[in-house]
């Protein structure tokens, strides 16, 4: 999940350039990989017009790849479900013109949180729609289970485009049990899973310290208990693939990543579920992290 802010400072409404070239970089090096990557227009607030004309530029450029899955709306918050609809079908829309079947997520109310809302009046006339859901698992419990549980009972595809162990702010204390329930319960039901983040900040949900290699390779202690907790999680339920060490091609060089493996036969008509995937923060300083999607 690549994951471009156009809210905070020097963000993609400000400094378009960057990044479009932090994104492009991300984008290529998944495609060259085969592995799926998520373009995450991460905000707030409506933004449609700039969404409209990224996504076009994207669909574009992109949308004959399998790999790309667009994430239009990271996390609605004081919209109703109707704006976002109608937010949705603009965006949707514009990206069918150039991309007709690589799937779309749309996100809804109050940080993706509001399923049932979703389930009670989905969008029509579009194919190869999910929506998100996102949690964090210090927080978000058993409450917010049993709505998505009863929106996946009635059809609505379900995909978790970012979840972590400790609270909403991204901070505080992990809370293994919750959130070992909340894998149990996406793998279950084969709902794809994103875990938030791969970045140095001094909060819980930053996965590596500081002193981490921009470019990868990071050993046991450069990894915090977070990343640590993730990492296992991927290993357990997705054993059958995972390997040790992988390399993986960017443009000049090859790197190592302890995380991620390669993804096969990627087919993004027939998504239901593919590894467990780490999200990639597009900060001026791991604009170009070495890491698999």
């Amino acid at each position: 999940r690549a994951a471009m802010g156009t809210v905070i400072e020097d963000n993609y409404i400000e400094n378009p350039e960057f990044a479009l070239k932090c994104m492009n970089k991300v984008i290529k090096a998944a495609i060259k990989n085969d592995l799926y990557i998520i373009i995450d227009w991460h905000t707030y607030y409506p933004q449609k017009k700039e969404a409209k004309a990224f996504f076009s530029m994207m669909a574009q450029k992109y949308g004959k790849y399998p790999h790309i899955i667009y994430e239009i709306y990271n996390e609605p918050m004081e919209d109703s479900w109707e704006s976002v609809k109608e937010y949705a079908t603009d965006i949707i829309s514009e990206i069918r013109k150039y991309d007709p079947d690589n799937i779309i997520l749309v996100g809804s109310p109050h940080w993706d949180q509001d399923l049932h809302l979703v389930a009670e009046s989905p969008l029509e006339g579009f194919n190869n729609i999910m929506y998100t859901l996102h949690f964090y698992a210090a927080t978000h419990k058993q409450e917010l289970r049993d709505r998505a549980e009863a929106a996946w009972e009635k059809g609505i595809p379900i995909f978790v485009s970012e979840c972590a162990g400790m609270e909403c702010t991204g901070d505080g204390p992990l809370d293994i049990p919750e959130w070992t329930r909340w894998v149990e319960w996406l793998e279950s039901k084969k709902i794809s899973w994103v875990n938030w983040s791969i970045s140095d900040k001094n909060e819980t949900c930053s996965m590596i310290l500081p002193r981490a290699n921009k470019n990868g390779g990071w050993d046991e202690s450069l990894i915090k208990p977070a990343g640590r907790q993730s990492r296992k999680f991927i290993r357990q339920y997705n054993s059958h693939i995972y390997k040790n060490k992988v390399n993986f091609k960017f443009d000049k060089n090859e790197k190592e990543s302890l995380f991620f493996s390669p993804l096969k036969s990627a087919d993004a008509k027939r998504i239901k579920r593919s590894l467990a995937l780490f999200d990639y923060v597009l900060d001026d300083k791991y604009s170009c992290i070495s890491s698999r999607y």
